[in-house]
């Protein structure tokens, strides 16, 4: 059975490190981190099985940590225990009604904690194996209603950079990418872009602005020739408000779509420039990669430079470093990815 990973953090050395070894010696996984905004990086970055948390803690307390890592549907549902000194009801009674699972203070009892945790991780894993059903019985459920969405409908091709859709435009159609790359960008004050997504074959696209019932949102181009599936909005809509499979299945893509937007604004933050080129650049070799083929990515400076929220020229001296290091090659507007792990693990 694999091993479960318990996310530590926790201000003080001697604490963290202590309940680390405890918990390495009862054959658990253990990450940590000594303060709260690294918590909830790691967390996000890697959820773990259970997040054990300290609350009185510089730069973010617990309350915070527990508040963004509920905030995020991958880490939302996590098992979140909190262990403090703090033994008032007033504190209890605050971290439970967050979404808190338990509350051991210190000094612990070790067999206590050990067994809040055994106890989480075990309600856990049923809660799992229930929604694992849920989304099984679902999937299959919902299959001919997608069917009959997307049957008998008219096709449109759009050449490289044209623009698909404008913000504030009135929506007519719902459309999903049968051949082809989008990109969707806001445009600021000044003129900049700044990328938001990128879109390939199988999926949606302009569906969000139709479920709210209002103009664009953002803007829409093809980065390369692209055939678009066109559903009528009225139809969308009767289907979508009508038939609770569908909804959902939308309903799930936007929670995801929010969730990815609030990572990136997190990374924008806190991440170096580096970092978010590696990040752009990953993005576009998940999109881009068939199998573990080279991937050759023709973008231009100003593109990525919109993906990573920077200067082009920023993005250019970070792609000669890369370049440098063998992980890229470059051949005019054409990045060849060369090592993309080394480019995953990039992290700062």
């Amino acid at each position: 059975m694999e091993k479960s990973r318990i996310l530590v953090i926790e201000d003080q050395d001697d604490v963290r490190e202590n309940i680390v070894e405890l918990l390495e010696l009862s054959n658990y996984e253990v990450d940590q981190a000594p303060n709260g905004r690294e918590g909830v990086k790691k967390a996000l970055s890697n959820p773990p099985n259970l997040i054990l948390c300290d609350i009185m803690m510089p730069e973010m307390d617990g309350y915070e940590v527990l508040y963004l890592i509920t905030k995020n549907p991958t880490t939302a549902a996590l098992p979140f225990i909190f262990l403090t000194a703090k033994a008032e009801k007033v504190d209890f009674r605050k971290g439970m009604n967050m979404g808190a699972d338990d509350y051991i203070t210190k000094p612990y009892n070790e067999m206590d904690l050990l067994g809040a945790i055994e106890r989480r991780l075990a309600k856990h894993r049923k809660l799992n194996q229930a929604t694992e059903q849920e989304d099984f019985d679902l999937a299959a459920s919902q299959y001919r209603s997608m069917e009959d969405l997307e049957k008998n409908r008219k096709t449109r091709v759009f050449k490289k950079k044209d623009v698909i859709y404008r913000e504030g435009d009135f929506g007519s159609y719902v459309y999903k990418i049968t051949r082809g790359k989008v990109k969707t960008y806001h445009i600021n004050e000044e003129g900049k872009e700044f990328i938001h997504d990128l879109l390939k074959e199988g999926d949606f696209l302009g569906e969000k602005a139709i479920i709210q019932d209002l103009t664009r949102t953002e803007f829409a181009e093809a980065l390369e020739e692209t055939e678009l599936l066109l559903i009528p909005r009225d139809d969308f809509q009767k289907l979508i408000f009508n038939n609770r499979e569908v909804s959902s299945k939308f309903i799930k893509m936007i929670a995801q779509d929010l969730s990815e937007r609030e990572t990136e604004l997190m990374d924008m933050a806190y991440n170096t420039v580096r970092k978010r080129t590696a990040d752009a650049l990953i993005k576009l070799y998940d999109t881009y990669r068939k199998d573990d083929q080279l991937v050759s990515l023709e973008i231009s400076r100003a593109d990525l430079a919109g993906m990573v929220g920077t200067a082009t020229e920023s993005v250019i001296r970070i792609l000669s470093e890369f370049k440098k290091d063998h992980w890229i090659s470059i051949s005019g507007s054409t990045i060849a990815i060369e090592e993309p792990e080394k480019i995953r693990n990039v992290k700062f």
